[in-house]
């Protein structure tokens, strides 16, 4: 539970850097914000590994920037849902917003930890292992 408010926190926050930097993306109300936010979480773990698999081969042919495209028609999707409460008018400014919210919640997550230890990159000698240590190395 507490990792859940965690995200949601840190989806909200990130909402909330969108909805200041992106023109087109805003919201009435704080609560407006929180349920957006909510909202996007929610299909962001149900509808986009689906839509994931679906455009498989656009996201493969154009090494994974599709995604971009993915992020921002939820986020759309998200503003034609809650229409006069949370108002994304056009699908750049979904596109736009969905970068900002992916950028910022992805690194409001490794500044509180939420992922996982980030790969150490060690320089030694040749064929000698790395002194103390857990996780992994990667030998320069």
């Amino acid at each position: 539970m507490k990792r859940f408010l965690q995200q949601w926190l840190i989806g909200t926050l990130a909402v909330l850097v969108a909805v200041y930097l992106v023109p087109g993306v805003r919201y009435q109300e704080a609560l407006d914000l929180m349920v957006a936010s909510l909202l996007l979480g929610i299909l962001n773990a149900v509808v986009r590994p689906v839509l994931v698999v679906l455009s498989l081969p656009l996201v493969l042919v154009t090494l994974g920037l599709f995604m971009l495209v993915i992020n921002g028609a939820l986020l759309w999707f998200v503003g034609w849902l809650m229409a006069p409460r949370f108002i994304v008018e056009d699908f750049w400014a979904a596109f736009w917003g969905a970068l900002v919210i992916s950028v910022t919640s992805g690194l409001l997550a490794r500044l509180t930890g939420l992922r996982g230890d980030p790969v150490v990159v060690r320089r030694t000698r040749w064929g000698k292992p790395p002194a103390g240590g857990s996780g992994p190395v990667i030998d320069v």
